[in-house]
């Protein structure tokens, strides 16, 4: 039996494995297991706050005001009017320094800043193979976008501002209808209508997807993230808030006042008054509206407090039913002087 066993066992041949047959299944094998391992992960979407957005465009021009302001400060020595002929070219250089000193270098301008956004480069960003998280990753923007971002925002704008005060100044629209003048200005209106037309049509797309708050933007492919995902925006509100507390409380008061009867509160807070023996020794011959000596005295009637008439009769003329500033009497009549009785409009 164990003679038969060792006779089958050395008629058949062992066939050994090679030494790297181990590296050949793992090459077969990795990209089936890349794709099963990529196809279970999931991207993170991040959506950039419109707001945001919008904050940080309005947040430059407020700076670019400020140092602009800080600017035009330096010049006041001059003659009047030196900087109105160059303000193209102020703002123009305003809007360099700012481009410069943010973008060139790969840093997000003081709006951008201040919400923790920053530009990224949207051509280089592929969403299919690639699990990207759509506020953060991905590079900054290119040296050609950049370049082509400073002709757009400064170049252009400047261009356009020089076209519009030369046109202007020339008279272009006022010249003959088949002028070559005002055919360049009709030229330049279709133009500027078609612009925000342009301009209208992509905040609507802005508002509905959230990218790309301009038209420049949207042409460089140059997207608005999140810079850092600590944080969402680095700004106070304690400010903003005092602010819309005082606004609201002023439109108040510009709204009361008007309707308040000056003479009336006077009249209801003198009993409350702590000085009323100086109050009671007040001067009756001066009128009590303008505190002076009635260059045409006139007496209240019934309570025959004297006034000026001016003052008196604009009273009765502004409100319905005047009463008397000294004993808050109803006045239904006025008499001069010495002289005969006049009703009041009211009356």
């Amino acid at each position: 039996m164990l003679s038969e066993t060792l006779a089958s066992t050395s008629s058949t041949t062992v066939s050994l494995p090679q030494q790297n047959a181990w590296i050949d299944v793992y090459q077969r094998l990795h990209p089936q297991w890349k794709s099963i391992v990529d196809s279970s992960q999931t991207t993170i979407p991040i959506s950039i706050s419109r707001v945001n957005q919008v904050d940080a465009s309005r947040l430059d021009v407020e700076i670019s005001a400020m140092l602009k302001e800080q600017l035009v400060k330096v010049f006041t020595l001059l003659k009047p009017g030196f900087l109105f002929q160059y303000e193209p070219e102020l703002e123009a250089f305003l809007e360099f320094l700012i481009w410069r000193f943010s973008i060139w270098v790969d840093k997000p301008t003081p709006g951008n800043s201040l919400m923790n956004l920053r530009y990224r480069d949207e051509r280089a960003i592929t969403m299919r193979g690639k699990h990207v998280r759509t506020g953060l990753e991905g590079p900054g923007l290119t040296t050609s976008q950049k370049i082509w971002y400073c002709l757009a925002s400064v170049g252009g704008q400047y261009i356009w501002a020089r076209l519009q005060s030369f046109s202007a100044f020339r008279r272009w629209g006022d010249s003959e209808q088949r002028s070559y003048a005002h055919q360049l200005w009709d030229f330049l209106q279709r133009v500027e209508g078609f612009y925000k037309a342009a301009s209208f049509s992509n905040l609507l797309i802005f508002l509905y997807t959230g990218r790309y708050r301009s038209l420049i933007e949207r042409a460089l492919r140059a997207r608005l993230v999140y810079g850092s995902p600590n944080m969402n925006r680095a700004v106070s509100f304690e400010y903003m808030n005092r602010q819309l507390v005082w606004n609201e409380f002023s439109e108040m008061l510009l709204l009361l006042l008007p309707l308040l009867n000056s003479s009336s509160i006077r009249k209801i807070l003198l009993p409350f008054s702590r000085d009323k023996d100086s109050a009671s020794a007040t001067d009756e011959t001066t009128c009590p509206i303008c505190q002076a000596n009635p260059t045409i005295p006139f007496f209240a009637l019934p309570c025959q407090h004297r006034y000026c008439y001016y003052c008196l009769r604009t009273r009765c003329a502004a409100v319905t039913s005047f009463r008397c500033s000294r004993c808050n009497e109803p006045v239904i009549a006025m008499q001069r002087f010495g002289g005969s009785i006049s009703k009041t409009p009211q009356s």
